[in-house]
């Protein structure tokens, strides 16, 4: 992504996203799935998305690009902050999957971006509706604690 060569920088994130589905398939059919491997899914998913982005960040800001390496950051932000609470109101013991943007999705918008040309597009689309999601999980997560005494 650095190099700007955006179409094959979609490719291999298409590619390592379908084989980042298939290996916990794969482990639940063969009976080798694990809380350790689930974790350890969880932490690659977040270093290969980090990856990416910082790589398209790298690349406006080569460009003198700042907008859009504004909009990296925001997405990259709100990455991390629909994860994070996920993973906290899964470790409170709330479901933590609610919202329209989770990583999957991420992953989806940003492949269609660099194949068609439409990063900065993609990178809005993932700021807005990481804006949302955050919101919704906030008051999903707001809401269900007030369940737990």
């Amino acid at each position: 992504m650095a190099k700007g060569i955006f179409v094959a920088g979609g490719i291999a994130v298409l590619l390592s996203g379908a084989l980042d589905l298939l290996d916990g398939a794969v482990a639940r059919v063969k009976g080798k799935a694990s809380v350790r491997g689930a974790f350890l899914d969880s932490a690659l998913d977040r270093l290969a998305e980090g990856a990416i982005l910082g790589g398209l960040l790298w690349f406006y800001l080569k460009s003198d690009r700042d907008i859009e390496g504004l909009l990296v950051y925001l997405a990259f932000f709100m990455s991390v902050m629909v994860s994070y609470l996920r993973a906290r109101a899964e470790g409170l013991g709330i479901p933590g999957d609610v919202g329209i943007l989770s990583r999957g999705e991420r992953i989806l918008l940003l492949t269609a971006g660099l194949l068609l040309g439409l990063v900065p597009v993609a990178l809005v689309a993932m700021v807005i509706l990481g804006m949302v999601t955050v919101v919704q999980r906030l008051a999903y997560g707001l809401r269900k604690s007030q369940q737990i005494k």
